[in-house]
């Protein structure tokens, strides 16, 4: 059986074809030729930008000895996680349960049935600091299932059972509180690294849904802690070697505590997220760092990985040259070549670039020891910069670039365009809000067929049946659209989107969202994924979608499912905040006082825009917003424009606070007062 990857459209699996493995794509073909032949499956899960998984393709997958081995033993078969995420999802929990961690490369053994019995992460060629040979796993669990088979079926069976039981729907508790709110605010500043910002220790992620959550208790509580929680963070990710002081954007995660050393790799959804947490930080301070940094990350999504037609590409690795982070440092030779002596003297110092170098001998750029760059309000010294800084990207751009993961999915192209259109509202900035409308045509046009909407395209080839995140991100990023637009084409969409979810995903009797789509292949396990990981959860997302949507049309029912998803997820959300951003986000937007606010205008008006830049000027995240051109002949129904119009043919703001009105204003200074109130 040859390997049959080469007809795929993941780069990840692409980038296995030639190996002498003989790799399958996930299928239900598959595991018919497994029990036809009674052999074990392997199943191999990871993703185009990670560093673990090339070096296991280097050292074992493109060796032909072991290829041998893996092909005589086993149905090989690889995975795209990002293509697949219910599958990952699935035996990622496996492995945790069977090991106690995870990570990627995923590698786990099922039964033909697709029961999985044992597994692990990244294994060495040959015995190593503990960690047994990828040959002697291979032998070893090979023998277990030709010689001790009973034993493997007990064990796939027992596992199979725990996996069905977390996917279980929780039982609902009495409707969650602002003490559910308090509680996990109490437990996420308990965990804040007072020190260099964000959460815990090394590896240290960005946690952006958890300091989204922290603004908004911020705005509703007055209390000045999680604002200084949030500006320490986002001030201290942004001087770090975590964020790419040249190009704009973010790499994954820290491997320490200060921010300093990246996993270099690039993901289109953290960029997303962070650029949204930015927008939202100017928004509250006022203040131009944070601005930059949000213009500067979705300008490096813009020009690093926006497909011509207008999706995004997926991330960009870590290695170049089979080097990790080579692409992005550098040394003092280098950098006086590109700048001359004097140049290079005041890059230096402000950059912290040292002969000695804080990265393998060279030096990853960063501000975190400059206190001239850490002064607020005073951007004279990265003035003094900006140039060379230019200059130097200019250079980079003669390196050879790391590979880019060019597929397009639904989900965490909604983050990318929900950040792109907050940016354009808060920024006024009509170029933001033209990318964020093509973005949201291309979705449309090349990702929603026959009726449904898919997870990836590329190359002209749209797959897979679209999970609940795509379904619920892709709301959310149009309902945003919509506030920076006005296009009621946009909310339409979302309504559609929406009763195509629930209608997908939902269940009625349980009170919950499952992953996969009724129309889904049969797994072993109907996932739900309830924790907030590296994106939203997709009933998190799904959660906050339906309290938006349910405020703009006043559909009641979709307040209550909202409800109905919280009361299942409470008795968690307080002991283990962390992983529960989003649901902590979407419940904040439940619970807090909500502000209606309609602006009926002519879009490209003045008079219009004035008062769209009074209201997205200023940080209102329990807003409604609906607004409305009069040339769109066809507004979606909505309580918030009902009886509305234009003041003497004036553009015209309307507030309500908990549908409490205020008199309609054409003036900015009055509906910033209204807005306060």
């Amino acid at each position: 059986m040859p390997n049959a990857l080469i007809n795929e459209t993941s780069p990840y699996l692409l980038q296995h074809a030639d190996n002498p493995v003989a790799w399958q794509p996930w299928s239900q073909e598959v595991f018919a030729r497994a029990r036809l032949l009674d052999k074990p499956v392997l199943v191999s899960i990871g993703y185009a930008a990670c560093h673990w998984c090339h070096v296991m393709a280097h050292e074992s997958f493109e060796q032909p000895e072991i290829a041998r081995v893996m092909n005589d033993l086993f149905i090989c078969v690889k995975v795209d996680r990002e293509e697949r995420p219910d599958v990952d999802g699935i035996y990622m929990q496996a492995v945790q349960a069977l090991t106690g961690h995870g990570g990627w490369p995923l590698n786990v053994f099922l039964t033909p049935d697709g029961r999985p019995f044992y597994g692990g992460t990244y294994f060495p060629p040959d015995d190593r600091r503990g960690m047994p040979a990828w040959p002697r796993v291979l032998e070893a669990v090979a023998d277990a299932y030709r010689n001790r088979k009973g034993d493997i079926q007990r064990n796939a069976e027992l596992l199979t059972r725990q996996l069905r039981a977390t996917a279980e729907p929780p039982q609902s508790v009495g409707e969650p509180t602002l003490e559910t709110l308090e509680n996990a605010h109490a437990g996420i500043v308990e965990v804040h690294d007072a020190d260099n910002g964000g959460f815990g220790r090394a590896p240290k992620f960005p946690h952006a849904m958890v300091l989204e959550f922290l603004l908004r208790v911020h705005a509703r509580t007055g209390n000045p802690q999680p604002l200084e929680v949030v500006k320490g963070s986002l001030e201290a990710m942004a001087r770090g070697g975590i964020y790419d002081h040249l190009g704009g954007g973010f790499h994954r995660y820290s491997v320490d505590d200060s921010w300093l050393v990246p996993h270099f790799e690039k993901m289109l959804y953290d960029n997303g997220l962070l650029a949204s947490v930015y927008v939202q930080a100017y928004q509250v301070t006022g203040d131009d760092f944070f601005k930059r940094v949000a213009r500067e990350t979705l300008d490096y999504v813009l020009r690093s990985l926006r497909h011509p037609e207008g999706g995004f590409f997926s991330s960009q690795d870590a290695d170049s040259e089979g080097h990790e982070g080579k692409h992005y440092v550098w040394t003092p030779d280098e950098i006086e070549a590109a700048l001359g002596e004097d140049g290079a003297r005041a890059f230096n110092a402000y950059y912290g670039v040292t002969r000695q170098g804080n990265f393998e001998g060279k030096n990853i750029l960063h501000t975190r020891d400059n206190p001239e760059a850490a002064r607020p309000g005073n951007d004279a010294p990265f003035e003094r910069v900006r140039a060379s800084r230019e200059r130097l990207l200019n250079h980079r751009f003669t390196r050879i670039p790391p590979g880019t993961d060019d597929k397009v999915l639904t989900g965490w192209n909604a983050l990318a365009l929900r950040a792109l259109a907050e940016a354009a509202a808060a920024f006024d900035d009509a170029r933001y809000s033209r990318e964020a409308e093509r973005n949201a045509g291309f979705l449309l046009e090349h990702l929603y067929v026959n009726g449904r909407l898919l997870r990836t395209w590329k190359d002209g080839r749209a797959r897979l049946k679209g999970y609940l995140e795509d379904y619920a991100l892709l709301v959310n990023a149009l309902i945003s659209l919509h506030e920076a637009t006005f296009g009621h084409r946009w909310l339409r969409e979302a309504s559609r989107l929406t009763d195509e979810m629930l209608r997908l995903f939902w269940d009625e009797e349980a009170g919950v969202l499952y992953d996969v789509g009724a129309d889904h292949e049969r797994l072993v396990v109907r996932p739900r994924e309830y924790t907030d990981n590296a994106v939203p959860s997709g009933s998190a997302a799904a959660a906050e979608a339906l309290v938006r949507l349910g405020r703009i049309t006043g559909d009641a029912g979709l307040t209550r499912k909202a409800v109905r998803l919280f009361q299942g997820i409470t008795p968690l959300i307080a002991r283990y905040p962390l992983s529960f951003g989003n649901w902590l986000k979407a419940l904040e937007l439940h619970l807090a006082p909500s502000t209606e606010v309609a602006i009926i205008g002519a879009r490209a008006s003045e008079d219009t825009r004035g008062l769209q830049r009074t209201l997205f000027g200023r940080y209102h995240p329990n807003r409604v917003f609906v607004g409305w051109d009069p040339s769109e002949r066809e507004p979606i129904a909505s309580p918030v424009l009902e009886g509305r119009e234009m003041v003497r043919g004036r553009a015209t703001a309307y507030v309500c606070h908990a549908y409490a009105c205020s008199l309609p204003t054409t003036d900015p200074a009055v509906l910033e007062r209204q807005l306060r109130a």
